[in-house]
């Protein structure tokens, strides 16, 4: 985990790590806040949350309308399994609509809310982010925070270009293994 080397060089500074982890489940990624322990790919949206929530975490579902990497389960199915949060500001979506359409069902059911650059390459981390007003000095400080809708969330969106340079291969194969769940989930449900 890429949290484990932040935290490592964050010991002696004023930096706040929290580890977290990204997870793809038969319906889509939902992010693990505040997660210490692996969670395996491949397992419901609904065993995630719990796997999440079980370690102290909260799940969110990070860029729910950016196709192709968007959440399959569409609308009802968030509103069924209630996440913690949403991301509703991705500095790297591919589509100019998906941060407006996640504000949008931010309204609608009123839950938390995250926002994040997901950067691939350290030249765009901190593009995407979440300001809270005061100080907050551990985890569970940004947890309570994140969870009390407390955040502002800002940043600006990286250009086309950009967002190929900041992690197309990695999205490449990202994409390949969605529809490679979609298809064997297509499978399972026959």
């Amino acid at each position: 985990m890429g949290a484990v080397e932040a935290m490592k060089y964050a010991f002696d500074k004023n930096i706040l790590i929290i580890p977290g982890i990204e997870v793809l489940t038969k319906s889509g990624d939902v992010i693990g806040v505040n997660v210490r322990k692996v969670i395996p790919d491949g397992l419901t949206a609904e065993e995630t949350i719990k796997s999440i929530r079980k370690q102290g975490g909260i799940a969110v579902i990070p860029h729910p309308f950016d196709r192709p990497t968007n959440f399959w389960g569409g609308k009802n199915e968030m509103k069924n399994l209630r996440p913690d949060a949403i991301e509703i500001f991705n500095a790297s979506a591919i589509l100019p609509y998906a941060n407006r359409r996640a504000r949008k069902f931010l309204e609608e059911t009123g839950f938390a809310f995250t926002a994040g650059s997901d950067a691939h390459k350290t030249q765009y981390v901190g593009w995407g982010y979440l300001e809270f007003p005061g100080k907050l000095n551990s985890e569970k400080d940004v947890v309570e925070a994140i969870m009390e809708k407390r955040g502002k969330a800002g940043g600006r969106k990286l250009r086309s270009w950009q967002v190929l340079r900041n992690g197309f291969g990695a999205d490449v194969k990202k994409i390949a293994r969605y529809y490679l769940f979609k298809r064997k989930n297509k499978k399972d449900k026959v």
